[in-house]
């Protein structure tokens, strides 16, 4: 399945502007070939919007939801968006996948929040592991930091993700989360991973880009820059099955060794 990366800030604080960047990104993912558009961490608002994300919220099943939900179908690919939830009085940081006939097929809270920006403003997700299938792939959902604890991931692992999707924002000085950790990430757990940033400078925040997709054998199947960027890889699920074979971390496992842990 080819995997497009939207590498991009859209326009802070703009949900019907981001929207709009969002269908044209989907029209040329979707003309290149790609069964699946990925946006970064909180893309249909803006990140550092202060206390603009609370009034920009929206359920999962909201307005904002439904114009993915057509993009998506009149381009013909899914979409894994980036929004703040709103359900109750909470707010969460969340992303969402979409299928390329407009379901909903997935949403994941973000499990663990980043710094005092995210505290003050987000409620923690309580679930570490949301998947969908698409395209015979599992689709798995992580944000940000959550990908920064291997224990997130090794979760995924072990409920058969087969891409990670992980919309991020990070920052200077982290780029080596994106140079080192993703590819790491995806060999010692059997799996792809899509990594997508945002770019450029809002409020505090400087955006490193560096969005990647890395393998199961911990190449990249691309890396983008430090600008607006839609980068397109595929993910093999034959080359999947065979690196697994190939590497027996998973069957290696001797979970009675673990309870230290936790």
């Amino acid at each position: 399945m080819r995997t497009a990366l939207l590498q991009s800030s859209g326009r802070p604080g703009s949900v019907a502007e981001n929207l709009q960047v969002l269908d044209e990104a989907a029209g040329r993912a979707a003309a290149a070939g790609a069964g699946l558009l990925v946006t970064p961490e909180l893309f249909l608002t803006g990140y550092a919007i202060g206390d603009a994300v609370g009034r920009l919220a929206e359920p999962a099943d909201g307005d904002a939801a439904d114009a993915v939900a057509d993009l998506a179908a009149r381009h013909g690919l899914a979409v894994a968006y980036g929004y703040p939830e709103r359900a109750g009085e909470h707010v969460f940081n969340a992303v969402q996948l979409i299928s390329a006939t407009g379901d909903r097929l997935a949403n994941h809270r973000k499990t663990h929040l980043f710094g005092c920006f995210e505290r003050d403003h987000f409620t923690p997700g309580e679930l570490p592991v949301a998947q969908a299938e698409l395209d015979g792939l599992r689709v798995g959902l992580l944000i940000c930091y959550d990908v920064e604890f291997p224990e997130n991931v090794r979760a995924h692992a072990l409920a058969g993700t087969d891409l990670l999707v992980v919309p991020t924002a990070q920052m200077h000085p982290f780029q080596f989360v994106a140079e080192s950790m993703i590819p790491v990430r995806a060999f010692e757990n059997q799996m792809y991973v899509a990594y997508v940033n945002r770019v450029g400078t809002e409020g505090e925040f400087e955006f490193v880009g560096l969005s990647v997709l890395a393998g199961p054998d911990g190449v990249a199947r691309t890396r983008a820059g430090r600008g607006e960027e839609l980068a397109l890889a595929d993910v093999d699920p034959a080359f999947l099955a065979a690196s697994r074979e190939a590497n027996p971390y998973l069957a290696g496992r001797r979970p009675d060794l673990y309870g230290s842990l936790v």
